[in-house]
């Protein structure tokens, strides 16, 4: 969507008669619905004016066309400023000039990453060239009026504030490559500027050109799609067994009729494959042309699949990630703006009143947005009191919606080395469900044991780790969590204690939290069901915490409340413990059902591991 668009002439105009801000103003309150920001709105009038003097002083032609706060379709992104229009062998191009009013800014050692100045403090951002590229690129890869109508996009970062220093730390070495594809220009490079301006659009006639870029079709490009296709050609991580190519042929084929609106549910315990499916479904639903999301609440989640399916640079990874979306993007989208959203680990869905959601229900934004809701979803796995993704609460929406409802279960188990009486066992264990695996299961498909110490623990599973394998430490919410406010922002403190056993280890580190079940420094620190939920590991070792106890006596399982310390997680929860314990106990079951091969446990509380070792018959090791 674009909210204020002109003729370059009008644009000149608007700001000699220094109504340009007021005009954004206006167009902003009319296409979005609201009244722009005080910051906002000085931007504007800051940077507009010097955009004006670029603009005459190039010389372009005035129908040159100009398109200020373009909103990237199927993101919350804008453009700051875009002009169209032909160069001088007539070929159709455009620019994106994204606009920054930095006074200075410093390197990192991370690939297009910077410092600068941002909301009263020295924080981490992207470089604006690559911010500059992103943009150019997404645009690129979905609007079918750039790629149909062989438009050309060009992008550059004008900084128009900016003094050059020796050296320039914006103009390091590592920021050269994206440098190069989206050229930086300083206060002192006005003319370079203007020289760029006019090579690619001088000659006008860009008025149109706007017009065709907002009623483009939001689809894959072929190139996105070649994209893709290499990055899932050869990945084992993501190839399809039995049950789960017929879940995706299905999802494909039903997607595909675009005819009507379809919410399709697929059930599914852990290691049924879901991911795996979801991811396929992402890539063989572009293939097709449709316009597709992959959905997903959990931040931490959504990134290792980037990370598990790329792993290749910044500009791969960035290109994929557009696709991905968390489950809070779609409170003020239109009806069936998307062919088609894919909602993985759906049971985590919120509701009204969660943490930074403005909406009332994202099951219900979910299949209002796309024509076609997937979401795939296990019911013992909602964790917190706002997870309402469940099949019943689908199944009321999408009726309330005239959506046509297709069911699929999946039964097979590909997690823990196939040892589907495990995961049965561990259902009989926590007492979330009786099973006929009361009294164990196979014990050579799956390496389960129960150690006498936290050490223990920690040493068996960096012994995988060092040995090849993906190992991690995880345990329940029972220890506080110190923030990064308070010097932790990367484990610094050691959080998980057991001090009867002088065993201290950190939660896994704010500044990684999103990489963490991948990245090489994870394996000296504690994960917590936010950052594994929905991944998979060669072998996990499990604390249980005192958030977890078990009475000798009545033979129950219980939580307590005070030793549950996730605040989130146990809102409104002090007086209901039948419900507390059910979610601590699906807390449980996900984190022991996190390895395919192996699985270590070390309970805190002495009853709890003496009531598991009666349930498994072995010696603690």
């Amino acid at each position: 969507m674009i909210v204020y668009s002109s003729s370059v002439e009008e644009f000149k105009k608007a700001v000699d008669d220094n109504q340009i801000a007021i005009n954004i103003e206006l167009a902003f309150i009319e296409k979005l619905g609201k009244r722009p920001s005080p910051s906002e709105w000085r931007s504007w009038n800051n940077s507009m004016q010097f955009m004006e003097r670029i603009i005459r002083n190039s010389n372009v032609a005035d129908d040159c066309g100009v398109m200020i706060e373009y909103n990237i379709p199927s993101t919350s992104k804008r453009v700051d400023f875009i002009i169209a229009g032909k160069d001088e062998m007539q070929h159709k191009n455009f620019i994106i000039v994204e606009l920054k009013q930095w006074e200075e800014a410093w390197s990192t050692d991370k690939e297009d990453i910077v410092k600068t100045s941002i909301n009263g403090g020295i924080r981490e951002t992207t470089h604006p060239s690559y911010q500059a590229w992103s943009y150019r690129q997404f645009i690129l890869d979905m609007n079918s009026a750039v790629y149909d109508k062989e438009v050309t996009a060009h992008s550059v970062a004008f900084l128009h504030n900016y003094r050059e220093k020796t050296p320039e730390p914006l103009k390091a070495e590592q920021y050269e490559k994206t440098i190069l594809e989206a050229p930086l220009f300083l206060q002192h490079e006005t003319k370079k500027l203007q020289q760029f301006i006019f090579k690619y659009v001088g000659r006008g006639d860009g008025v149109q050109l706007l017009y065709d870029i907002e009623a483009g079709r939001i689809t894959p490009s072929k190139i996105l799609i070649d994209h893709i296709n290499a990055l899932f050609e050869g990945n084992s991580e993501f190839v399809l067994l039995d049950e789960q190519k017929i879940a995706y042929e299905t999802i494909v084929s039903l997607a595909k009729k675009q005819d009507k609106k379809r919410t399709i549910i697929i059930n599914g315990g852990p290691g049924t494959g879901k991911s795996v499916i979801s991811m396929n479904s992402l890539g063989g639903l572009l293939r097709n042309n449709l316009n597709t999301k992959f959905v997903a609440p959990n931040s931490s989640f959504r990134n290792v699949m980037v990370e598990m399916l790329t792993k290749q640079s910044s500009r791969s990874k960035m290109r994929t990630k557009s696709l991905f979306m968390g489950s809070g993007s779609f409170v003020e989208t239109e009806e069936n703006q998307f062919d088609v959203l894919i909602v993985d680990e759906a049971h985590r869905l919120k509701g009204k009143g969660s943490y930074m959601y403005r909406g009332v229900n994202q099951v219900e934004d979910i299949i209002k947005s796309a024509r076609t809701s997937v979401f795939f979803i296990d019911d013992n796995q909602r964790i917190r009191p706002d997870d309402i993704g469940t099949n019943e609460e689908i199944k009321r929406i999408a009726m309330k919606e005239n959506s046509e409802i297709h069911e699929y279960t999946l039964q097979a188990q590909f997690r823990c080395a196939g040892a589907e009486g495990y995961l049965n066992w561990i259902d009989d264990l926590l007492k979330i469900r009786d099973t006929g695996n009361f009294n164990g299961w196979d014990q050579e498909s799956f390496d389960f044991r129960l150690v006498d110490s936290p050490h223990r623990l920690y040493d068996l599973i960096k012994d995988k780790q060092m040995k090849g394998h993906k190992a991690r430490i995880l345990a329940g919410y029972a220890w506080d969590w110190t923030a990064p406010k308070q010097g932790n922002t990367n484990g610094q403190i050691s959080d998980v204690k057991l001090d009867e056993y002088d065993f201290r280890l950190p939660w896994n580190g704010y500044a990684i939290r999103e990489s963490w079940a991948i990245h090489p420094d994870g394996i000296n620190q504690v994960g917590c069901v936010h950052t594994t939920q929905g991944l998979e590991f060669d072998y996990v070792g499990v604390i249980i915490g005192y958030d977890l106890k078990y009475n000798v006596e009545s033979g129950e399982l219980s939580s307590n409340y005070t030793d549950y310390k996730d605040k989130t997680g146990k809102k409104g929860l002090k007086n209901n413990p039948e419900k507390l314990n059910a979610l601590v106990k699906n807390i449980y079951k996900v984190l022991m059902s996190r390895g395919m091969k192996g699985c270590y446990i070390f309970c805190r509380d002495e009853s709890l591991q003496r009531y598991f070792m009666d349930k498994f018959t072995q010696t603690l090791i």
